[in-house]
């Protein structure tokens, strides 16, 4: 009985009823009772379904016939018709509301009413959120001027974009005035200007912009003056105490630490280190040192650890700790390198991002090629040769890697060509310092050059040596850089 009532659901019912569907409770009912429950329950089934409506919402059916059938439409709130809208003021409006800056119309336009939105109760008890937008203004209109703007030819004023909103929360309505100005100049006109302008600028000071003619993405020519802005500023911050050996440690001398950085230098050549790793390997000792005392015993495995985090950070496939074990000829264990890794990097809480005196280099490099017409190859190994003699030496932790850096531009370019100035307009905009902030760097670089102290420590003379390097090392100007101060 019960299937064939379920079969013949959608036929016409012999009591005159409307088309429906015979549900569980219906069917239940018909189980027990030879007619049909009412289609059409009381005023108290009414209630309750209601208050369950409340906690819980109803699943949809699969069939959009038979719910349809079952369940009417409810009635929902409609958008009307704001085809008129101009879409810039609505941006406008949403970015202000979002901002909590007020709106006022201007009643100088059209005063129609364009739509209204009732958003829904979203539950039970609490207040209906009415937002009522009127008056929406269809022309823009700008300041001085009595004539509409066209859409195409985008104007250099400001416009005037006034609406008015009126809320209503269960309270009468908040009506608050203000002005909003937008410039309606596009992204690509401000940045022309501003290249036009700086073009200007350079040009009358008699400086070459380097970053307008780079098209190398990896040169970063849109951000390169942000990034060294900010290298210039952290170089301060993060530099090494220029006197940690007479203030802090006892057990080491200056000549150690010689001896240690020559040897990384070997190390870093036997291994096939990027340049970087190896300025940064210095920098991660000397800040160690200047704030933590170390036995004689432990240095080169301090310089090791220092390395392995240096590789880390700059190497694209870093070596494995065994490797730096080995060598070491195994004088320390892979332990006491982890061991001592944590306790470096704990003490200079994980700062790693240090403005090296290679950073500039390459830079300065550039700024001091675009002068010449064919680049210079020779230019380039000198002043890598010079910045790396810099690293043994104690004395020069007291000069900030920028000085550093452009000291090595300045001697380079000097030992390669005494008939010119080595200093022009284009290196002191872009390495920030004058030719006479460099007399004492300078001269004590060209000290090193020479060779006149007779030092032993020629690992990093043997590697540009190398043809491949152009032998730079053995490169001598005839006459003293003493006589351009």
């Amino acid at each position: 009985m019960k299937h064939a009532l379920m079969n013949d659901e959608n036929r016409p019912s012999n009591l005159g009823e409307p088309t429906a569907r015979v549900t569980r409770a219906r069917s239940k009912f018909l189980g027990s009772s030879s007619g049909l429950p009412p289609l059409y329950p009381s005023a108290k089934q009414d209630d309750k379904r209601a208050s369950r409506a409340s906690l819980k919402r109803d699943a949809p059916d699969k069939s959009a016939g038979s719910s349809a059938a079952c369940h009417p439409n409810k009635k929902k709130a409609v958008l009307k018709d704001v085809t008129n809208v101009n879409c810039e003021k609505l941006y406008t409006n949403c970015i202000n509301a979002a901002k909590g800056q007020p709106i006022r119309q201007d009643r100088k336009g059209s005063l129609q009413k364009k739509g209204k939105v009732e958003p829904a109760c979203f539950a039970k008890g609490s207040k209906v959120l009415e937002v009522k937008i009127e008056n929406i203004v269809d022309e823009v209109k700008l300041e001085g001027s009595q004539d509409t703007c066209p859409a195409v030819d985008l104007p250099t004023e400001q416009t005037k974009i006034t609406n008015e909103v009126s809320v209503a929360a269960g309270s009468s309505p908040l009506k608050i005035d203000s002005i909003q100005k937008i410039s309606l100049w596009g992204p690509s006109g401000r940045d022309e200007g501003k290249l036009c302008m700086k073009e200007e600028s350079l040009e009358a000071k008699g400086v070459i912009d380097i970053d307008s003619r780079h098209r190398d993405p990896q040169m970063c020519s849109p951000y390169a003056a942000d990034i060294y802005t900010s290298l210039f500023t952290r170089q301060v911050d993060r530099k090494p105490s220029p006197d940690y050996m007479e203030k802090l440690q006892r057990d080491i001398t200056k000549g150690m630490r010689g001896i240690l950085i020559d040897w990384l230098v070997e190390v870093s050549e036997e291994y096939e280190l990027v340049p970087d790793t190896l300025y940064l390997t210095v920098n991660l000792l000397d800040r160690f040192l200047s704030e933590n005392y170390i036995e004689k015993q432990k240095l080169q495995l301090l310089g090791v650890t220092c390395m392995l985090i240096a590789s880390k950070y700059e190497e694209i496939c870093a070596r494995r700790v065994e490797e730096f074990c080995f060598i070491t000829d195994n004088t320390y264990k892979k332990e006491e390198v982890v061991e001592m890794e944590s306790r470096v990097l704990n003490l200079l809480k994980f700062q790693l991002s240090v403005p090296t005196t290679k950073k500039f280099l390459r830079r300065f490099i550039q700024a001091a090629q675009a002068s010449y017409k064919v680049p210079s190859v020779e230019l380039e190994f000198l002043a890598n040769y010079l910045a790396e003699l810099t690293l043994v030496e104690y004395s020069f932790l007291k000069y900030l890697p920028s000085i550093t850096a452009a000291s090595a531009i300045f001697l380079a370019r000097w030992t390669l060509d005494q008939s010119d100035d080595p200093w022009n307009p284009t290196l002191e905009h872009y390495t920030r310092h004058k030719a006479s902030e460099l007399k004492n760097t300078v001269l004590e670089l060209q000290v090193l050059q020479l060779n006149t102290k007779g030092g032993m420590l020629n690992a990093i003379h043997e590697k540009y040596k190398q043809p491949k390097f152009k032998c730079v090392s053995t490169l001598r100007s005839p006459e003293s850089v003493e006589s351009l101060f």
